[in-house]
């Protein structure tokens, strides 16, 4: 039977997968959800038999449904290729009473390539499907990993133009080195006078501007997007929840139907709503917890049921987490209001006019699965040390920002569920960070030199995605106001 997609914020809008991948955005400002969610077509026991593109086809084929087995599989055969360095896609290490799912084993070492390199092969397959000739021009705002993931799978991409919008004084030095020097012909990056939010908002605001979009129609353009609002991206990493559990259980750690916690780093809210998802189908989950940094507005989201976006916007060395505004928030609120998109639309409504919203208390019981906890600055470099001096095993600060959450929680409710943190990028990203956390002297060192030093005392290869940016030529050199992104998006299609 085939899965319709709706909008967040109108019932009445019905689409396929592939139409809903194409258009990213719903023209209502909402985001597609699935009318129902699936549930897991076979058992937990028989997908410890498959390696990971079998579990990532068992698993997406029951949400892309008009996606023929063919298609399905060569996107999933394309993506999860040589281009990961490690057999598994996702390797699971234990260390400090946790299972950490390594999901940064791609071309660019952070989670976003576990969706980001299928998402161009399920977007030109479903632009194929849906006969459209124009040329698809994906818009990007990042944080810092989905630009440079975005970039790496859609570069030279025949039929697509890629641009990304970056906070230029809020990404790590990696992040946009990896941006910034990117050869793709069909590519753009543009610095942004401004911090995450900025850039996504200004982006948002060009995929609802109707006259923009009939005229760059007409000049044969049409938008998309690379980023987890549009559910090309939130479905491949529904994926590594089952596969994890799905290990843990091939190893006997757990039994079958045993219940296990996962702790994520929090930004915007994609990566734990995949999560969210993969319990929804049935995966054995006991609570879901959200982990943030000092931008802590999904923590108090959490405790207090208000979400107030009114505060200050902070840097940390967690930058990919340094948002106020959680785009994929806004499918969880749907969820828990019942369906509702008409709740839903003016709680949307109220964000955009006075910054904050309350829900109902009928919609907090939807979140009782969900735990929230943050770490400051201090204590994610904490993490990092203790976890380094414990057990030799590092990470990078976001990773250490769920770690640390983690602790938080187990000291209060003593819970000793089997437990397994999203490693969400390599510590050789942000290597100033973590070797400062690791207490060694950094005689002013540069990021490579660093990263040498991460090989060194973890006994991990420095990655290729770190040697290739080394040398390379800064290619991307502009810059823009908040306001003039518009302006970019119009000049990089003239």
């Amino acid at each position: 039977m085939e899965l319709k997609y709706t909008s967040t914020r109108d019932n009445r809008i019905r689409c396929t997968a592939s139409e809903a991948i194409l258009k990213g955005l719903c023209d209502d400002g909402g985001l597609f959800v699935p009318v129902e969610l699936p549930k897991l077509p076979v058992s937990l026991a028989d997908i410890c038999t498959m390696d990971y593109r079998e579990c990532a086809y068992t698993v997406m084929k029951e949400f892309l449904t008009d996606f023929t087995e063919e298609e399905l599989r060569s996107c999933i055969e394309r993506a999860y290729d040589e281009k990961f360095d490690t057999k598994d896609i996702v390797p699971l290490r234990q260390a400090g009473g946790a299972f950490y799912i390594e999901l940064f084993h791609g071309k660019t070492i952070a989670f976003k390539d576990m969706a980001l390199s299928i998402l161009p092969h399920l977007m030109t397959t479903a632009a194929k499907k849906n006969n459209v000739k124009n040329e698809i021009v994906i818009l990007t705002a990042t944080s810092g990993d989905t630009g440079k993931a975005a970039l790496a799978g859609f570069a030279d991409v025949e039929g697509t133009r890629i641009l990304v919008f970056y906070p230029k004084d809020g990404v790590s030095p990696i992040q946009k080195l990896q941006m910034v020097t990117e050869k793709g012909k069909n590519t753009r990056v543009i610095g942004v006078d401004g911090n995450f939010d900025d850039c996504q908002t200004g982006v948002k605001a060009i995929f609802s501007d109707k006259e923009l979009a009939l005229r760059l129609g007409k000049k044969g353009y049409q938008f998309s997007s690379a980023n987890s609002i549009n559910i090309g991206r939130l479905v491949p990493q529904i994926v590594y929840y089952v596969y994890a559990y799905s290990r843990l259980l091939k190893d006997k750690v757990i039994s079958d139907g045993e219940k296990v916690n996962f702790v994520v780093p929090t930004g915007n809210f994609g990566n734990i709503l995949a999560a969210y998802y993969a319990k929804m189908m049935g995966l054995p989950v006991k609570k879901l917890i959200c982990a943030s940094n000092e931008n802590k507005v999904l923590f108090d989201f959490f405790r207090t049921g208000e979400y107030d976006r009114n505060r200050e916007f902070i840097l940390t060395s967690s930058p990919s987490m340094d948002i106020l505004i959680s785009s994929n928030l806004e499918r969880l609120i749907y969820h828990i209001a019942g369906n509702d998109p008409e709740k839903n639309a003016s709680l949307m409504a109220a964000l955009k006019r006075d910054g904050k919203y309350e829900i109902s208390p009928f919609m907090k019981e939807g979140l009782t699965g969900f735990e929230a906890y943050y770490a400051s600055e201090k204590e994610t470099a904490e993490k990092i040390g203790s976890l380094y001096e414990e057990s030799g095993y590092i990470i990078d600060t976001h990773t250490a920002v769920a770690a640390a959450a983690y602790d938080k929680y187990l000291s209060d409710t003593g819970d000793e569920t089997v437990t397994l943190i999203a490693s969400t990028a390599s510590p050789f990203k942000f290597a100033g960070s973590v070797m400062s956390a690791i207490n060694r002297n950094l005689e002013e060192k540069n990021e490579f030199e660093l990263a040498q030093e991460i090989s060194s005392l973890g006994g991990v290869k420095i990655p290729p995605a770190i040697e290739e940016i080394k040398n390379a030529e800064i290619i991307h050199k502009t810059e823009c106001k908040i306001d003039g992104m518009m302006e970019e998006v119009e000049r990089f299609l003239s």
